[in-house]
C-alpha cells in the first residue's frame, strides 16, 4: 500500500496536470464511477489535497454554472492495488478495469483498482479527515494530538505508528525505519516513550517523508551509511531506496552486524535490529 509521501506527490501531480482553471474531461470506462464522472465532466479542478493515505480532488462549477457547486470532492484511497498513471496528450483507448479517467488538452490520468473512489461533499470530506491522526506532511499537523494517544496506550509503539487514527500516512517502511533510527524497541508500549523521544521521532518523520515526496522513493539511511560511504553494494529491491531494516530479515544490521529480525505486527511484517533497538 502506498505510504503518505506517495499520496502527497500524487496531489501535486494532479494539481500540475489539471489545475489552472481549465475544464477537465472525465469518464469511467469501467462503469463503476460513471455517475460521478458525468458530474465532473467539463468542470475545472479547484484543489488537490492529501491527508495521510487519502487523496481528495476538489471540483469547481463547470462554465455556465452547470455541474453543482464548489464543494464536490472525489475521495480516493488506493488501498493495496490502486494505481494512478499520468500521460501526455489525449488518453489512449481504455484497456482493463479503468475506474476514472481525466484528461484535458495537454495530458491525461488513469485510476485503476482503488479501494475507494467516491464523490463526496465538503462535510463528508471533513468527517474523513476528523477520523485521521496528524499527517507529518501537512502544515496544520499537531504532533501533540498523536502524543496524547501514544502516551496513554499500552499498545506497542510500532502498532501505534501504523494506526491511521494516531498518525496519518505512516506505513510499514517508515514505521520500521524511524524506530531503528532512534533505537526504539518496536514492542515498547506507547506510554513508555518519553515526550522527547516522540518529538524526535515526529521531526524525523517530517524530514524523511518530505524527502520521500521530493525523490518519489523512501531513503532512510544517513549519509555515513550509504553504499558509497560504507563500500557496500546498493540495495536491490522493487521498493527502491536505501533502508536499515525494512525487508532485510536475516541480513546483518548495517551498524552492528546483528541479524535483522522480522515478525507480524499490526497485520504487517515488522523488521528490527534486536541489538540497536533495545528496551531501556
Amino acid at each position: 500500500m502506498p505510504e503518505g509521501h506517495t499520496i502527497h506527490r500524487l496531489a501535486a501531480d494532479f494539481g500540475h496536470a489539471f489545475g489552472g482553471g481549465r475544464p477537465v474531461r472525465a469518464d469511467s470506462p469501467q462503469g463503476r464511477f460513471a455517475d460521478g464522472a458525468a458530474l465532473l465532466d467539463g468542470r475545472p479542478l479547484a484543489a488537490a489535497e492529501a491527508h495521510g493515505k487519502h487523496l481528495f480532488l476538489g471540483w469547481s462549477p463547470a462554465p455556465g454554472g452547470a455541474g453543482g457547486d464548489a464543494t464536490s470532492w472525489v475521495h480516493i484511497h488506493l488501498g493495496l492495488y490502486g494505481k494512478v498513471a499520468f500521460g501526455e496528450g489525449p488518453p489512449p483507448p481504455p484497456v482493463g478495469q479503468l475506474r476514472l479517467r481525466l484528461w484535458n488538452d495537454t495530458g491525461h490520468a488513469e485510476l485503476r483498482g482503488p479501494t475507494t473512489c467516491a464523490l463526496i461533499t465538503d462535510a463528508e470530506k471533513r468527517a474523513v479527515e476528523d477520523r485521521l491522526g496528524p499527517d507529518p506532511l501537512r502544515p496544520d499537523a499537531d504532533p501533540g494530538r498523536a502524543w496524547r494517544r501514544i502516551s496513554a496506550s499500552r499498545t506497542p509503539v510500532a502498532a501505534l505508528l501504523m494506526d491511521q487514527k494516531v498518525v496519518a500516512g505512516v506505513g510499514n517502511v517508515y514505521r520500521a525505519e524511524v524506530l531503528f533510527r532512534h533505537g526504539i524497541d518496536p514492542y515498547r508500549a506507547g506510554r513508555d516513550l518519553t515526550r522527547a523521544e516522540w518529538d524526535a521521532v515526529w521531526a524525523d518523520l517530517v524530514a524523511l517523508m518530505r524527502e520521500g515526496v521530493r525523490l518519489n522513493r523512501i531513503d532512510t539511511v544517513r549519509p555515513e551509511h550509504t553504499p558509497e560511504a560504507m563500500g557496500r553494494p546498493p540495495r536491490v529491491d522493487d521498493h527502491g531506496g536505501e533502508v536499515y531494516v525494512y525487508r532485510r530479515a536475516a541480513q546483518p544490521c548495517l551498524l552492528c552486524g546483528t541479524e535483522i529480525r522480522t515478525a507480524p505486527l499490526a497485520a504487517r511484517n515488522l523488521f528490527w535490529c534486536p541489538a540497536c533497538q533495545h528496551r531501556p
